[in-house]
């Protein structure tokens, strides 16, 4: 299915908040209130999210929009890597989450994966920086890049988080059903090569 009507409406609002940002002039301010509407509209044409809810959920931010950002952690175990069960889909996923204000990389990896894992960490390497809409994950309204770093435990042990619900290594091959708005088994394929291959470059889209 097409998704040419998404990548419209986002662009639409990110133009419009800019717009909003930096403009002084009171109709200037109108005409990029009036486009951001009709970004809102174009969601809901193709959605089933009430007008409220996408206003809250998409145009909301202020400033100067831009990519947000996804970390997730690979932490690997006698050739298996460490996986989170999802309440929110009952779906597996790489321990991780939208980074933090005031937290680097490296440190909210090794927040994320203690909350959902019960493991700690240390970050060893940054793997790759993906752009979400280059991999096969669902539509979403907003630009996300998704970064991966991976991590050795160093201590703690296998516990539930608020949203998790089970913990488990998992062999290549034998992935479990995946919260394919997270990870995708490509990526997760990408994560065991560098496994395999300790000297591998990070890679990036």
């Amino acid at each position: 299915m097409s998704t040419k009507w998404l990548e419209w409406a986002q662009r639409i609002q990110s133009l419009s908040q800019a717009g909003l940002a930096y403009s002084k002039n009171v109709y200037d301010l109108e005409r990029f209130e009036e486009l951001r509407d009709i970004s809102v509209e174009i969601l809901k044409e193709h959605t089933e999210l009430e007008m409220e809810k996408i206003k809250d959920l998409f145009a909301n931010d202020t400033g100067y929009q831009t990519p947000k950002l996804d970390i997730r952690g690979a932490v690997f175990k006698d050739g298996k890597i460490l996986m989170v069960h999802e309440k929110i889909d009952d779906c597996w996923s790489l321990p991780g989450g939208f980074c933090d204000i005031g937290l680097s990389p490296a440190e909210n990896i090794v927040k994320e994966i203690k909350e959902e894992s019960g493991f700690n960490v240390v970050p060893v390497k940054l793997l790759a920086v993906l752009d979400m809409k280059k991999h096969p994950h669902p539509p979403h309204a907003f630009h996300y890049y998704k970064i991966f770093i991976q991590c050795e435990i160093v201590g703690g042990n296998a516990a539930n988080g608020v949203e998790t619900q089970d913990v488990e290594f998992f062999e290549e091959g034998k992935l479990p059903p995946l919260s394919i708005n997270r990870n995708t088994e490509s990526q997760i394929q990408l994560l065991f090569d560098f496994w395999r291959d300790p000297g591998k470059v990070a890679v990036f889209d």
